[in-house]
């Protein structure tokens, strides 16, 4: 059975992902930002293990952790979890730049930072579940596009120093996709939500399956994912 530590498992993606794997028998262990949503994840996910850590705080996620029993074995590390707030540079404020730096960039970086020794130990795999903005930038789009290109020059990054050690990395980049916070991207645009018009999130859940059951012999390093209609 293999195990698999998952941020956003509480929502959207992750939330799909987490049942996905809990259905055909393997082990999930959710990540939550409080104990209050520890509590609701693990009613929502049962049989999936719930760890506390605020990704809006990465410099204490080591301290959090040391509080908690983390597993001897991780098969999968996948980061879904994220924020975004859109502006114009001349109008977003620094703190809504320091808090999408903070959860889609510093908080993957120090978390795959801190289970890398299990990682290794696996030869586990590191999924970060990026954007179509970690490829481009649109207006309005600065700090989270900025925030998604730094995570894919720290996939880049970690894929060529980890391989020695066997643990594979690999970034998805999926189009607009029908989640709570593509429906808040919409207020936040003015314009009207139609879910039908994206991708579905189970469809998403399963590019990120396809790179994690590859066989050892290929690695998925990159995957864009785009709606069909």
């Amino acid at each position: 059975m293999s195990t698999h530590l998952i941020t956003g498992a509480g929502s959207g993606i992750g939330a799909v992902l987490a049942r996905r794997l809990l259905d055909r028998g393997d082990h999930v262990v959710a990540l939550a930002r409080d104990a209050g949503r520890a509590k609701q994840i693990a009613a929502e996910l049962p049989g999936a293990a719930v760890i506390v850590g605020d990704l809006s705080q990465p410099g204490r996620l080591s301290w959090a952790f040391s509080k908690q029993h983390l597993p001897d074995r991780i098969d999968s590390l996948v980061h879904a979890a994220g924020v975004v707030d859109l502006g114009d540079v001349g109008d977003l404020p620094a703190t809504l730049w320091e808090q999408q730096l903070a959860v889609n960039l510093v908080a993957p970086a120090e978390l795959t930072r801190l289970l890398l020794p299990v990682l290794r130990v696996s030869e586990g795999h590191v999924v970060f579940v990026n954007s179509g903005a970690g490829l481009r930038a649109n207006a309005g789009w600065s700090a989270y596009a900025a925030s998604k290109h730094g995570l894919k020059a720290l996939a880049d990054a970690l894929r060529a120093e980890e391989s020695a050690h066997g643990v594979r990395v690999t970034s998805i980049f999926p189009g607009r996709t029908a989640t709570p916070m593509q429906e808040r991207v919409h207020h936040q645009e003015g314009a009207e939500y139609d879910a039908e018009r994206f991708i579905t999130p189970d469809s998403v859940a399963t590019t990120i399956l396809t790179a994690i059951d590859l066989p050892r012999d290929a690695i998925i390093t990159d995957l864009m994912v785009r709606p069909g209609r």
